[in-house]
């Protein structure tokens, strides 16, 4: 019995390296197929172009009028979240549509779902409505497929980005979007303005009647009451600023005449004084006349004496002038005491008239205060009105007026490269992938099918210890049959160092009893697809044991097995038949004697052979130090039970990242039917 129990051990991640290398043809063919079958697809599938067409949109609107119907404000957010809302826009039906009739796209068979045999026959099966409606609607799906609409992080800028197996027909289409975008904003605008010109224009009908009534109403009260006006004013209030006006005028001017004819009534014998006679023209020609005359006396007196005719002449002619003078100074006073008196006749014709009018507007005071009123009311309303009319005007003026602050920056060029399919990408994409694939189906396989991957493993599996992981390439020129010392010496040091350390912890673990008459023992098994690994584990620990000076007796359970006519061994020993000393042959040169199968031409009972075992150890052990059996897989090997039920130690090999989980068991299973458990086990490791 083992003298100690092992918790179950799960896979850990050094074991991987393990399993994927043991899988490594499925991994790699994993990896394989993806990418023959990117490249396949890259080198068939069409040529996809892509072509770019940014448009910039700008929150702020153009201020085009004051009263906008579209009122420019600028979000909180900078107009993020405006311009994201646009993204949608432009991928709308409304703007789609439009992008689909400028550029006739329904009549192109790469997007009316009419490019192939299979798009004629299930347009032909799942076709609904007319013929004009499938065409367009598939084709707006298939540009929908084929357009992306996208915006950088922190900018206003909106890409179009159209597919294509035409690199001019997608510059072409990018191009029709953008435009079709700006035009449908232009539309929508131009419908807002339409709506509300509308709006305000039904409104305008009731706003001129709510005029025409407060306007008959004013016209009517005035009419009662005899009040007529021009201007905007009472015609008697006219009448009566009018006469204050005149009364003011004439009273001035009263005034003027009356301080004249008083300077001219102080001014006595001498009126050419006043200031009347010295502006007059006259009187200004008359005394230039007088001082010529004057000066014309004096010399003729001088020169012809007082009685000369032509003296005489000169002197009556200044007599002349000097009364002409007097007659227009008697004529300036007259005329300014006529003035006078006309003057204060008119101030006092106005005064009358005006205290006339004062006592009339008296009795029309009243009846303004309610004609004041009438005429706010008018005010107000007509006020109403014209807002309405000038609103109206404007908005129908903004129909025509595109406010939209948005514009193409970057047209859509025909593309230089493809986009579709990006064959080093792809091939690359799937050689990772299929790599990461195949891994993923290893890891599946080895979990369906869990393999000894570790140590720990292998003592959960058989629930005893693991002596040593032994290589399973050898040394140089290494050898393994048949036995001798120059296979041991050309050995590697680190493949006897693992097994001379397996057999220590092998007696250091055995629990045989004090002078035990039979030779230790060792029987090594494993599964059936392991037996070249235990025939050379088992003589490599002969050949361990034989160079440290012990004498190995190594028995094959499977050496003869292939020949026709075997020599006789075990199993006539088992029988009875033959003495053992009498088959055990040593190899020359070594400390190892060999005893192989025998001959199999007969059954014995499971008890005889017990015996046979028991007394053959026995003898064994007056020429030997050790025994190492290599008893086969003991689940196809039933002439091995003998020996399993005498042995001192079963150990059973198994290869790392090889060896079945589930055919451990199964040998771990056979062994126990025969009555024991395994007492330990060696692994191979193929990779070290």
């Amino acid at each position: 019995m083992p003298t100690a129990s092992y918790a179950s051990s799960t896979v850990e991640l050094g074991d991987l390296k393990r399993i994927l290398v043991r899988r490594r043809f499925l991994i790699l063919l994993t990896a394989a197929l993806l990418t023959l079958g990117a490249l396949l697809y890259g080198l068939f599938t069409p040529a996809l172009y892509s072509s770019v067409s940014e448009i910039l949109i700008d929150p702020q609107d153009l201020q085009v009028v004051t009263n906008d119907v579209n009122p420019s404000r600028v979000p909180p957010d900078g107009g993020i979240t405006m311009v994201e809302s646009q993204v949608s826009v432009v991928q709308s039906t409304g703007v789609l549509l439009r992008a689909i009739q400028a550029t006739n796209l329904t009549e192109d068979p790469e997007f009316n779902g009419e490019g192939g045999l299979l798009g004629r026959l299930l347009g032909g099966v799942l076709g609904s409505g007319s013929a004009e409606t499938d065409r367009t609607g598939k084709t707006l799906d298939a540009l929908r497929r084929r357009l992306a609409v996208k915006r950088a992080d922190k900018v206003l800028v909106l890409d179009v980005i159209v597919t294509a197996k035409s690199a001019d027909k997608a510059a072409k289409l990018a191009n029709a979007i953008a435009q079709a975008y700006l035009a449908d904003q232009a539309s929508a605008r131009a419908k807002m303005a339409t709506d509300a010109s509308d709006s305000i224009t039904a409104r305008l009908d009731e706003q001129r009647k709510r005029v025409q009534q407060a306007e008959n109403a004013v016209e009517a009260y005035k009419s009662a009451h005899n009040m007529v006006m021009a201007a905007g004013n009472l015609v008697s209030d006219q009448e009566l600023t009018e006469l204050n006006t005149q009364l003011s005028a004439a009273q001035s001017r009263t005034a003027a005449l009356k301080a004249q004819v008083d300077q001219l009534r102080r001014s006595g014998g001498a009126p050419d004084a006043t200031s009347e006679a010295m502006r007059s023209s006259v009187i200004s020609s008359l005394r230039a006349q007088e001082a010529t005359l004057v000066d014309q006396v004096s010399q003729l007196g001088t020169e012809l004496g007082p009685r000369h005719p032509s003296m005489i002449a000169a002197q009556q002619q200044l007599r002349d002038t000097r009364a002409l003078i007097a007659r227009e100074l008697g004529r300036i006073g007259a005329a300014a005491e006529t003035d006078y008196e006309r003057a204060l006749a008119n101030q006092q014709a106005l005064e009358a008239k005006v205290a006339g009018m004062k006592s009339k507007s008296l009795d029309t005071d009243q009846a303004s205060v309610r004609l004041r009123e009438l005429q706010r009311d008018l005010e107000a309303v007509r006020s109403v009105y014209a807002t309405y009319l000038q609103r109206a005007q404007e908005t129908r003026e903004q129909i025509n007026v595109d406010s939209t602050n948005a514009r193409i920056i970057s047209n859509a060029m025909p593309a230089l490269k493809k986009s579709w399919p990006p064959l080093p990408l792809l091939v690359f994409g799937a050689l990772f992938g299929g790599l990461g694939l195949g891994t993923a189906l290893a890891l599946i396989a080895e979990y369906s099918s869990p393999t000894v991957l570790s140590s720990a493993q292998m003592q959960s599996a058989i629930d005893a210890p693991v002596f040593g992981v032994l290589p399973a390439k050898s040394g140089s020129g290494r050898r393994w049959w048949p036995f001798g010392g120059g296979a041991a010496a050309a050995a590697g040091q680190k493949i006897d160092a693992v097994a001379g350390l397996a057999l220590r912890r092998l007696f250091a673990s055995s629990r045989r009893p004090p002078n035990w008459p039979l030779v230790p023992s060792i029987l090594l098994t494993s599964p059936p697809e392991d037996a070249a690994h235990r025939g050379r584990v088992a003589r490599l620990l002969a050949n361990a044991a034989a160079a440290r000076g012990s004498r190995v007796l190594f028995i094959d359970t499977n050496a003869g097995s292939g020949k026709k006519e075997p020599q006789p061994g075990l199993l006539d020993v088992l029988r009875g038949e033959y003495a053992f000393e009498a088959l055990s042959q040593h190899t020359p040169g070594s400390n190892v004697a060999v005893l192989g199968r025998g001959r199999q031409k007969a059954v014995f009972s499971e008890a005889q052979g017990v015996y046979f075992t028991q007394h053959m150890l026995a003898q064994a052990g007056r020429n030997f130090d050790l025994v190492v059996v290599d008893g086969g897989a003991l689940a196809d090997n039933l002439n091995a039970s003998p020996l399993v039920a005498m042995v001192d130690e079963i150990v059973m090999v198994a290869t790392l990242n090889s060896t079945p989980m589930r055919d451990v068991k199964a040998a771990s299973q056979a062994i126990s039917v025969m009555g024991r458990l395994p007492t330990g086990a060696l692994l191979v490791d193929e990779a070290a």
